[in-house]
């Protein structure tokens, strides 16, 4: 059973909330836990864009956008996780800290981003 105490789930919420802060102070240099990160951020955001058509990056929910950073970059660069465990953490960030559509929206992107990138769940 998940416990909001696990350490990794701990660490995703530190690199969310670091993503989100970098996002309003992008011209600064990123910090290292989110450098890897920052610096795929053209490929992300184009992937974001491909499973999230109806909303431009721009009109994403600032919370919504580092948890789909995050989230994109643990499966398509990093690929340590297994999806689900991905998506799943992804979505209890939106429910935590995002607004009362964040999680429908998460888990839909990411939902369709599996299917567009073929990844086995």
């Amino acid at each position: 059973m998940k416990r909001k105490s696990d350490p990794r789930h701990l660490k995703r919420i530190k690199i969310m909330q670091e993503l989100f802060s970098w996002q309003f102070k992008s011209d600064k240099k990123p910090r290292p836990l989110i450098s890897p990160i920052v610096s795929k951020l053209s490929k992300i955001d184009k992937l974001i864009a491909r499973s999230a058509p109806d909303r431009p990056i721009a009109g994403i929910n600032r919370i919504d956008l580092s948890i789909l950073r995050l989230a994109v970059f643990e499966l398509i660069i990093e690929k340590g996780v297994p999806p689900k465990v991905v998506i799943d953490e992804a979505v209890e960030l939106g429910k935590e800290y995002g607004s009362d559509s964040s999680a429908g929206f998460i888990n839909g992107a990411l939902g369709k981003l599996v299917a567009l990138e073929k990844i086995i769940i």
